[in-house]
């Protein structure tokens, strides 16, 4: 196995041998600056506490002091493609009507009657105006009240202010935004350096080929951390050791908001030192789920040529047929490593220029012991047609296997021993008599980033 050695200051301990950048040296194409970027600050070694994770009361200070207070991504304006087109977009005890009022116009209403309070709006679905189930009370999709039955019984109202509630909303790369806070700080600020990291990546043309769902047995967080270290893969994922630089990888932060991890491809883990350019080859094609096709057969590498080569090659040669468009600008970086970024706090994006995946972790309701899993499929299309139909949300019931979602391929498996490991955390948690976890000084640095920012909203 691979050693760690100490590099420039307490902790910031690198795996010997190759790193991302010497890799990024290797390359012939311009390499563009965001990703020679490495940004990673020493946030410190302390334990922390298994109370953020399994404690009602921290979960409480969230719903009272976080989730008012950030931006979260709600869906994609996909989702609502036509005026009067709504989603629901539910957080702990909060409902909104995210609502497409417009060809570029959103907004988001809370999801509350003015009258008795019900909620207007049961599910997705499209409305010419929101009519209340129960008695009657409307308004139109901009949110003016059109009127109540028994209007003669109402005229205590007239004085009144009854147009619906808003919150914030916001869109970048085709996802819709919003954020309870009337004052907080614009959606831009608040996803910067996202927008110019990901403008050689156009997500708002790019479609949703898939959308799965399930209810996990774990605090959002503990869901959310699973993806934000290439640590765990040693164990968790020995099978893809043969083409995954796990123990190479870089991780970054950027401000309280955005965090990134970069895991390079195509070449073998640091713990397996015998592993031959063909394995490696074989190996990302068959299991990576991310390349351009998922089978070896018919592909032999010439002689002079690595895996990371010909695979970076390969994507990009069907990548461009894929979407009509030449990529000979794309780095061999860009066309196969995992370079995964997360928005704070809760939504997570993978750069690339065919199948991007998102995932994102949502509490359950008002339980803190569970979360809702989500992750989509964002897929590009040959330029000057038209864009395909939005995936339909496949929601799985608690007792399935990821792995029973065709749509989302050899990630299903890859999910499912993920999902190994979520209730056992949460569970080993609850039993921990060392009442706390002692995270990796690098490789776990996005976590320890992560309930920094928490922190910072918590106590304010």
């Amino acid at each position: 196995m691979s050693e760690l050695i100490k590099v420039k200051q307490q902790g910031e301990e690198r795996c010997e041998g190759i790193s991302y950048q010497n890799l990024l040296d290797e390359e012939t194409i311009e390499v563009p600056a965001y990703l020679r970027e490495d940004t990673n600050p020493y946030m410190g070694d302390e334990d922390i506490s298994v109370d953020r994770w399994i404690s009602r009361d921290f979960h409480d200070k969230e719903k009272e002091k976080l989730w008012p207070k950030v931006w979260q991504m709600t869906c994609r304006e996909e989702d609502i493609p036509e005026v009067g087109d709504h989603h629901i977009y539910e957080i702990i005890d909060q409902s909104i009507i995210v609502t497409r009022t417009g060809e570029n116009e959103f907004k988001g209403f809370i999801n509350s009657c003015l009258h008795r309070g019900r909620i207007l709006r049961d599910c997705d679905g499209h409305a010419d105006e929101f009519v209340c189930p129960f008695h009657g009370a409307t308004w139109d999709i901009n949110g003016e009240f059109k009127g109540i039955p028994c209007k003669w019984d109402f005229s205590h109202l007239d004085e009144k202010d009854m147009s619906l509630p808003q919150v914030k909303v916001g869109t970048w790369g085709g996802f819709i935004f919003i954020n309870f806070d009337e004052n907080c700080i614009p959606l831009d600020d608040y996803l910067s350096p996202l927008p110019e990291h990901f403008s050689r990546f156009p997500l708002h043309d790019y479609y949703k080929g898939a959308h799965v769902q399930r209810e996990v047995q774990c605090n959002w967080k503990v869901g959310a951390e699973a993806f934000m270290e290439s640590f765990h893969t040693l164990e968790t994922h020995s099978e893809i050791l043969t083409f995954t630089g796990d123990a190479n990888s870089q991780y970054d932060t950027f401000g309280d908001h955005v965090s990134r991890s970069v895991t390079p491809m195509g070449i073998p883990s640091p713990h397996l030192p015998h592993v031959t350019e063909a394995e490696t080859m074989r190996d990302i094609l068959e299991l990576s789920g991310r390349m351009a096709t998922d089978s070896a057969e018919g592909h032999e590498m010439p002689e002079g040529i690595t895996a990371r080569t010909y695979v970076a090659e390969t994507n990009r040669e069907m990548f461009s047929e894929i979407i009509g468009e030449s990529l000979d600008h794309a780095t061999k970086s860009e066309l196969e490593d995992a370079i995964l970024y997360m928005l704070f706090p809760n939504t997570q994006v993978w750069t690339g220029y065919h199948g991007n995946i998102v995932y994102r972790f949502l509490p359950n309701g008002d339980d803190h012991n569970s979360c809702i899993f989500e992750t989509m499929i964002l897929l590009r299309y040959e330029k000057g047609t038209k864009r395909p139909d939005s995936a339909e949300k496949n929601i799985l019931r608690p007792d399935q296997a990821f792995s029973e979602a065709p749509e989302i391929g050899g990630l299903g498996p890859v999910f499912d021993q993920d999902d190994s490991n979520m209730a056992a955390v949460q569970k080993g948690m609850i039993a921990s008599r060392k009442g706390a976890v002692s995270l990796a000084s690098y490789q776990e640095s996005r976590i320890r980033h992560l309930h920094q920012s928490i922190d910072k909203y918590l106590n304010a």
